[in-house]
């Protein structure tokens, strides 16, 4: 059994609410608490039973959530708001950068923050992007209220979750 493996909660009314380990899943689907909506390819063995591991399931119950959750600003959260691709240059992203830096007075926020690729990163150093003559391809931005996706979307996702995300962190 691997437990790397992760699945998608969707409540009630197919709204994503988590992400959380394939066998935390299969648990709320044997208590009859979530169906399975998608599975993935793997089974999982008992002695006398067998059990497609899920990969989307959707609680039976509608779960309300009371506040809009935030989104916590880490590298792999930045790198998934901006497809892992420079803001600068659109090449494969391998740092984060500050737009105004930390030495200029520039926070660490995320309309402050963006995925940078190295070359691009040197170039501009603790200057501003115009003084370094570059030049963003797109303002950042705080993610949506579903943006709590991002910190939990690696590189790659299954891409049986991609009709339940409604693009939120694709």
């Amino acid at each position: 059994m691997v437990l790397a493996e992760r699945a998608l909660i969707l409540n009630a009314t197919y709204e994503p609410l988590s992400i959380v380990s394939a066998r935390r899943a299969m648990v709320l689907v044997l208590r009859s608490k979530a169906v399975t909506v998608a599975s993935s390819h793997d089974v999982w063995k008992s002695i006398d039973q067998e059990f497609a591991v899920p990969s989307v399931v959707r609680l039976r119950n509608y779960v309300k959530v009371p506040y809009h959750r935030r989104v916590p600003l880490t590298r792999t959260a930045v790198f998934a708001r901006d497809h892992h691709r420079c803001q600068y240059c659109r090449s494969p992203a391998e740092s984060l950068d500050h737009v105004v830096p930390k030495s200029r007075g520039g926070g660490h926020t995320w309309e402050n923050v963006v995925a940078c690729c190295r070359r691009c990163n040197i170039r501009k150093g603790s200057r501003l992007p115009e003084q370094a003559g570059l030049k963003l391809t797109r303002t950042p931005v705080t993610p949506s209220y579903q943006g709590w996706l991002y910190a939990a979307l690696s590189k790659s996702r299954d891409p049986q979750w991609g009709p339940y995300l409604n693009g939120s962190a694709s």
